[in-house]
């Protein structure tokens, strides 16, 4: 049985698929939830649900990112995770971070990569007119965005889109993806899932 944290920086709606799949005979258990920000929604979600919790607040830390990082690993390395799964952190993480976790490292990002990388996905996709968006997971390089691509959900564009009503089609795609993808990857088998 493989050991998962989940990191997070919001109300963890990615968070909550992968922990709801993580069942039955998923060849994988979440063991932490962790955020930056101590009034994320999603901490209290996973205490509900009996996962430990960590949240170290970046703020104080300025912009010392490996002295926050030291003390988030802490609490992850007190966890023992075999994966480290990206739900939402919306802090870039520095080399030495990755390169610990290298190979066992997942994110989802909300375009078809390598289309969009960063942030503003939907607006982007929008203004270029594009007919057709999505998320992809993916591992986490040190290259922002770019590691091996394995998984990808496709959604239409539709007429009369806004950068809501497109995230919001997305981000159902993200809930179904997410947990596949990490139901393959923790039974060995990194073939990408495309939806």
């Amino acid at each position: 049985m493989k050991h998962v944290a989940i990191l997070i920086s919001g109300g963890g709606s990615n968070m909550l698929a992968l922990v709801n799949s993580m069942t039955g005979d998923h060849p994988a258990r979440p063991v932490l939830i962790a955020s930056n920000d101590p009034a994320a929604g999603g901490l209290a979600k996973a205490k509900a649900l009996d996962i430990p919790t960590a949240a170290v607040d970046h703020r104080p830390f300025g912009k010392d990112r490996q002295a926050f990082e030291a003390e988030l690993l802490h609490h992850i390395e007190a966890a023992n995770p075999d994966i480290l799964c990206l739900a939402g952190f919306m802090r870039i993480l520095t080399p030495g971070f990755i390169q610990r976790f290298q190979g066992r490292l997942l994110n989802i990002h909300p375009s078809l990569l390598p289309k969009y990388p960063g942030l503003h996905t939907h607006t982007r996709a929008l203004a270029a007119g594009d007919t057709e968006a999505g998320c992809t997971v993916h591992e986490v390089t040190a290259d922002l965005d770019a590691g091996p691509i394995l998984g990808q959900a496709r959604v239409p564009v539709l007429p009369g889109d806004t950068e809501d009503t497109l995230a919001a089609r997305v981000l159902h795609e993200e809930h179904r993806l997410y947990p596949a993808v990490l139901r393959r990857f923790a039974a060995g088998d990194r073939t990408p899932v495309f939806l």
